[in-house]
């Protein structure tokens, strides 16, 4: 029902933000262990929670009909189970990692949660969900450091319009069913030229927030150059799909959205190596 090898649109971005907060703080295995135990369970609780409340949805999708709820291959409950479950390893996670991190993480967990009735009233559900995943980094960050920086949300507003980017292609899949169903998404509401074009200027805006890394943590060549490689990604991302011929999106969905995120942690840590920033 959740596939764990999809945290890697955020995972790496996490792990970015380790790996510059390492060059402030020291940074020790087991804070590492826990940070990347409640990413993972903070995401399956996400996922499971998503599942369970658009479990009538999907089942009327075609796109989505097979998938494990509807399709009676999974029941509610023990979708339910594993929702309770991995918001409680969250939890435990958090705490470990501090007061501050324990004190927010339920209000973390409701807001990630939250993000499942927004196609139902708004067109802001794909940026509500670049905004909830966005938090990772920026959570890693305090969970290291103790404090919030504008660099750290430098990081995360590239992780912001990442994901709303893509969310909003991918969204272009369910138009005609999202609008039968009175769904809020931007291309049932605003049509498939608009979102797409709306997709783009967010991955155009997502491109200077990379490169606004490069002074933000004082970066150098190695960095720009995989930066360089990310945008020519998120051309070839945008030119797989087309308003007439979507069939390319879990391509550029699954694939070149993960090798980008992928691209931007090694290019952060090579750089940081070479530059013996550690």
């Amino acid at each position: 029902m959740i596939k764990f090898s999809h945290s890697v649109f955020a995972l790496p971005f996490v792990l970015s933000a380790v790996v510059l907060a390492a060059r402030e703080t020291p940074i020790h295995a087991i804070e590492l262990l826990f940070i990347l135990v409640a990413v993972v369970s903070a995401r399956t609780a996400a996922m499971g929670f998503n599942r369970i409340a658009d479990a009538k949805l999907d089942a009327g999708n075609p796109r989505t009909a097979m998938r494990e709820i509807p399709a009676g291959k999974i029941s509610p409950n023990a979708a339910l189970l594993l929702v309770i479950l991995s918001s409680m390893v969250f939890i435990i996670s958090a705490a470990a990692l501090g007061p501050l991190c324990r004190n927010l993480s339920i209000p973390v967990l409701l807001f990630l949660f939250g993000y499942s009735y927004t196609k139902r009233f708004t067109l802001l559900c794909h940026f509500y969900l670049g905004l909830a995943i966005a938090m990772a980094p920026a959570a890693a960050w305090v969970a290291l450091t103790g404090s919030l920086s504008l660099e750290v949300l430098l990081l995360s507003a590239v992780l912001f319009t990442h994901i709303a980017g893509f969310d909003i292609l991918y969204a272009c899949q369910d138009t005609d069913f999202d609008k039968k169903a009175g769904l809020h998404s931007i291309p049932a509401r605003l049509g498939i030229r608009k979102a797409l074009l709306l997709a783009r200027t967010l991955h155009g805006i997502c491109a200077l927030f990379i490169f606004s890394l490069y002074p933000a943590f004082d970066l150098g060549p190695v960095f720009i150059i995989f930066a360089l490689i990310i945008c020519g990604l998120l051309i070839l991302e945008h030119s797989m799909v087309k308003e007439n011929d979507l069939s390319s999106i879990p391509i550029a969905f699954f694939h070149v959205n993960s090798i980008i995120s992928l691209l931007l942690f090694v290019g952060i840590l090579l750089d940081i190596w070479t530059g013996k920033g550690f």
